[in-house]
C-alpha cells in the first residue's frame, strides 16, 4: 500500500463496540489496519453484552459523545451516527457486480474502461461505484479523505477477501486515506499514467430537487451519513478538482483519457464546465470530460 501521509494530522477518538469476546482477534485486525495505513484514529474498544437491536443502535448513536463504530457478529463494521447505522455492505452489490457492463450501468458507459485501464475514484465514499468500475477488471485506486470512512472501506475489503468468489475483485482495489488534490499533485510529479478519474463530490441537498417543483430523488441513508462528514466544495474548489483531474489523465499514454463526474440529474455542472458528453436517467447524470 502507499506510504502517503493521511489526510489529517489530528486524531479522531472512536468508541468501538463489539458484541462477542470471540471478536477480540477482529478488534486487533482493525488496530493493525489503522497502524498499517497511518490512519489518525484512536479506537476505544468496549465489549457490548446487551442484545443489539435496531432500536438500541439508534439509542447508542444518539447519546454518544464520540463517533461509534460497531463490529457485529458477522464481523461487519458499521458507523453509528445521529440515529443512522451505515456500512459499505459490498456483498449486497453482488448482482450489480456480476452483470456490470450491461446498459443499465451508466457509469461504465461513461467511463469506457477495460481490464487494462487504470482508474482513480477520487471521492470513494462507501466504495459502491469503485466496485462497479473494478468489475471490468480495471485497477481502481480509491481515495478517501475522511479517516473514519477509509477505515470502514479497509475493514470491508478485508472482510470481503474471506468470502468465496470476491478475492479477485478485492485485489483490484487500493484504498488510500488522502485528499484528491494532494494525490493528484503527487501523480503529476511522478508522471504516472491514468486513464480515467472518477469524481463524485458532495453537493447541496437541494441539488436533488427541481427548483420549480421541489420534487426530486430521495436522499438515502448513506448520503445522509456522508453529509455529516463532508461539505460541498466551493466553486473554486470544484474548479481546482476538475482541472487537476484533467491534468492527471492528460499524462496518460492512451488517447481516450477522461474525467467522469457523477451528479444528481437536476444538479448544475461541476465548476460550470460543459462536458464533452453526458449520460443520464431519471435520478443521476454522468458528465464526461474527454482529454
Amino acid at each position: 500500500m502507499s506510504s502517503l501521509q493521511p489526510a489529517s494530522s489530528s486524531f479522531t477518538h472512536c468508541q468501538l463496540v463489539y458484541v462477542s469476546e470471540l471478536q477480540d482477534a477482529q478488534v486487533e485486525n482493525l488496530q493493525a489496519l489503522i497502524a498499517q495505513h497511518q490512519l489518525p484514529i484512536i479506537l476505544n474498544p468496549e465489549l457490548f453484552t446487551e442484545k443489539l437491536t435496531q432500536k438500541r443502535r439508534q439509542q447508542l448513536s444518539q447519546t454518544a459523545t464520540q463517533s461509534i463504530l460497531l463490529l457485529d457478529e458477522k464481523n461487519k463494521l458499521s458507523w453509528l451516527s445521529d440515529g443512522l447505522s451505515v456500512a459499505p455492505e459490498w456483498d449486497k452489490l453482488q448482482r450489480r457486480v456480476v452483470i456490470a457492463g450491461r446498459k443499465s450501468e451508466l457509469l461504465l458507459q461513461a467511463a469506457k474502461i477495460t481490464s487494462d485501464s487504470t482508474v482513480i475514484d477520487a471521492t470513494a465514499g462507501f466504495g459502491h461505484d469503485s466496485l462497479i468500475l473494478a468489475s471490468t477488471g480495471a485497477q481502481v485506486t480509491m481515495l478517501e479523505q475522511q479517516p473514519l470512512m477509509a477505515l470502514l472501506l479497509l475493514a470491508e475489503q478485508q472482510r470481503m477477501r474471506a468470502l468465496p468468489n470476491w478475492q479477485k475483485l478485492m485485489s483490484l482495489l487500493q484504498i488510500i486515506n488522502i485528499d484528491a488534490l494532494s494525490y493528484f499533485a503527487k501523480l503529476q510529479t511522478d508522471a504516472k499514467a491514468v486513464d480515467v478519474v472518477y469524481l463524485d463530490p458532495m453537493f447541496p441537498e437541494n441539488s436533488y430537487q427541481d427548483s420549480k417543483t421541489g420534487k426530486g430523488a430521495k436522499v438515502g441513508k448513506h448520503m445522509q451519513a456522508l453529509n455529516q462528514l463532508a461539505r460541498p466544495p466551493t466553486s473554486d474548489e470544484e474548479r481546482q478538482l476538475l482541472q487537476s483531474a484533467q491534468a492527471v489523465v492528460s499524462q496518460s499514454a492512451q488517447t481516450s483519457g477522461r474525467v467522469v463526474v457523477k451528479r444528481p440529474q437536476l444538479a448544475p455542472l461541476l465548476a460550470n464546465q460543459q462536458p464533452s458528453e453526458s449520460w443520464h436517467n431519471e435520478a443521476v447524470r454522468f458528465d464526461g470530460y474527454f482529454v
